[in-house]
């Protein structure tokens, strides 16, 4: 599908959400792909394919239109949709690496991606070392001589740390390294970090491209087709897709992604600024406000600043379990993204895998996936959480 308007011009986000990968049925005319709940295909003739239709693990129409969706919203050349966002990590690292080779992780990551690579990556002989990639010359001083991928979060989960993505890339390209990033916290319409120099984007689609909780999935997009046909062999090898329900149901969420990221951002922005004044917080996480640490950088690659918060509570970490709690509109859960607030206790909850290691995150820490239900009701519930 091209990405043009009729004059030339390239289409808007807003506008390539809602379309890109999308046309019509050519049978019936449904605006919306069909869910091609099928296994095989039927060929005319031996080897005689109707679209390069054979099997679905393969390939599937319905999976085939969001993954030239997602494509063309982080502006690459390939897009892959997998099962989780774990089962695409996990594809990318055996497509990329053999056993000998080096990964340079960042110090705040997703739990699950810390242990993908201590618990399981390790065991094949990949070796990972960690840095602080908010600063690329620590970055830097972790490659190895078979340093083959930097990894990258912004923000990060849960500590929303920002790194400098074209900063980063560059010390990749000196590095004959790859550059993944994680994408999940801010979303293509916030961020498109294959645009500042990265090699790849991940996503958990499960979260804020998905937006209704309802959808487990994951994502590759990678802006050298060469790679991309790497991964789509290592994708159909391997066997992890993404099923044409699911793949459906992550498209529905993307055609209403930037309404939603704009209310999420502003959300979130104002209960940082609560979080901020309230006296029982000792210390707010969010690329938003003025004082974060990343807050200039962010700007200058965000669109906005995402739905995501963290703060810290006076008391430890039996006064921030109370504040979890005790909210009531904000519902104590695992995951992020969808349209409902969500609580947690990352020590105890999403990042307990990562407890004794250098990613290990402070027991007083609270998270929070802001949704976009009315502000006012939101604030309400997280003082009286606070107490």
């Amino acid at each position: 599908m091209s990405h043009q308007h009729p004059q030339g011009h390239p289409q808007s986000f807003e506008t390539l959400a809602i379309h890109a990968g999308q046309e019509a049925d050519s049978l019936t005319g449904a605006v919306v792909p069909p869910i091609y709940q099928v296994s095989t295909y039927k060929q005319d003739g031996v080897g005689g394919l109707r679209g390069g239709y054979e099997y679905s693990r393969s390939a599937n129409p319905t999976r085939t239109a969001l993954e030239e969706n997602l494509a063309a919203l982080e502006g690459g050349r390939r897009g892959l949709a997998f099962a989780s966002g774990l089962a695409a990590e996990d594809c990318l690292l055996r497509t990329l690496l053999v056993p000998g080779d080096h990964v340079v992780i960042p110090n705040d990551a997703y739990g699950g991606t810390f242990r993908l690579f201590a618990k399981v990556v390790e065991r094949w002989g990949v070796e990972w070392s960690v840095a602080d990639s908010s600063d690329p010359a620590a970055v830097r001083a972790a490659l190895r001589p078979r340093t083959k991928v930097i990894w990258v979060e912004t923000p990060s989960n849960p500590l929303l740390g920002i790194t400098d993505i074209a900063a980063v890339a560059d010390v990749a390209r000196e590095a004959g390294a790859r550059l993944v990033v994680d994408n999940t916290f801010a979303s293509p319409y916030l961020q498109q970090p294959l645009a500042l120099g990265a090699d790849v984007v991940v996503h958990s689609t499960t979260k804020y491209m998905g937006g209704h909780s309802d959808v487990v999935g994951g994502a590759l997009i990678v802006a050298d087709p060469g790679l991309g046909d790497e991964l789509a062999f290592h994708q159909n090898a391997m066997g992890a897709i993404a099923g044409p329900f699911d793949s459906w149901l992550v498209m529905r969420g993307i055609k209403t992604l930037a309404v939603r990221m704009d209310r999420h951002s502003a959300n979130a922005t104002r209960i940082a600024e609560m979080l901020t004044a309230h006296p029982k917080v000792t210390q707010v996480y969010y690329p938003g406000l003025p004082e974060h640490a990343g807050h200039e950088i962010a700007a200058k690659q965000m669109r906005a600043f995402g739905g995501m918060v963290s703060f810290r509570v006076a008391g430890g970490e039996e006064a921030a379990v109370e504040v979890c709690d005790r909210a009531r509109l904000f519902t104590l859960g695992e995951s992020l993204g969808g349209v409902e607030s969500l609580i947690e206790h990352p020590g105890r909850m999403t990042h307990a895998s990562a407890a004794g290691s250098a990613l290990e995150v402070p027991a007083d820490l609270v998270r929070l996936s802001v949704g976009i239900e009315s502000i006012d009701d939101l604030l309400m519930d997280l003082g009286q959480a606070l107490g």
